[in-house]
């Protein structure tokens, strides 16, 4: 059954495939949909650690004499 989604071909080393294979046979789900989740999940982490650091930039500026209220805002 052809796929709509996109493919990707990825080489590991024996120890990483092993440990990736065990991981989906306990999970019960294909070695593809594993390393799918574990993507997913590298990828939220690389998004918060980007959110966190633009974040620690702003909070560096912020000024609480120049920011306006929620009140003023919400008028």
């Amino acid at each position: 059954m052809p796929t709509q989604n996109p493919r990707l071909n990825v080489v590991l080393e024996p120890g990483l495939y092993e440990v990736l294979n065990k991981l989906a046979h306990n999970a019960g789900v294909s070695l593809s949909m594993m390393a799918r989740d574990i993507i997913k999940e590298a990828l939220d982490e690389h998004e918060d650690l980007y959110w966190q650091k633009s974040a620690a930039v702003r909070e560096k500026t912020f000024s609480y004499k120049k920011a306006r209220s929620h009140k003023n805002i919400w008028k």
